[in-house]
């Protein structure tokens, strides 16, 4: 089965998001619940784990369980995207306007982004 449309751009998301948690993590720390211990190994580690879900769906024979991989990142960065866009809004004035606005755009974003990966692992896609 062909990787849908959908399903090709989450991977390519996941690869360039991947690099620049890996380049750049220092990006992500502000997001980073206070309750969770190395935040930098915790990026990093996310970093990896984009990249690889980027790789998986790539591969007709690791696009079901990378898909379903892929599936379970998003929901589970989903919380940590809120709070980067709630933090980006809170700065106002102060804040990068851009990245205001691409930080509140990327919540509703998301949510086709997790069906579309949801179909591919269902075998629905393509």
């Amino acid at each position: 089965m062909a990787l849908s449309r959908s399903s090709a751009v989450v991977a390519a998301a996941f690869a360039v998001s991947g690099y620049v948690h890996l380049k750049h993590p220092e990006v992500f720390e502000p997001v980073m619940p206070s309750w969770l211990p190395k935040h930098r190994e915790l990026i990093l580690a996310s970093g990896v784990a984009e990249i690889a879900c980027a790789a998986g769906m790539a591969v007709p024979a690791t696009r079901k369980p990378a898909a379903l991989a892929s599936t379970a990142l998003l929901v589970a960065v989903y919380p940590a995207n809120v709070k980067m866009a709630k933090d980006s809004v809170a700065r106002g004035s102060r804040g990068d306007r851009r990245l205001q606005v691409a930080t509140v755009l990327r919540l509703p974003m998301q949510w086709p982004m997790i069906r579309s990966t949801w179909r591919t692992f269902r075998g629905l896609d393509g």
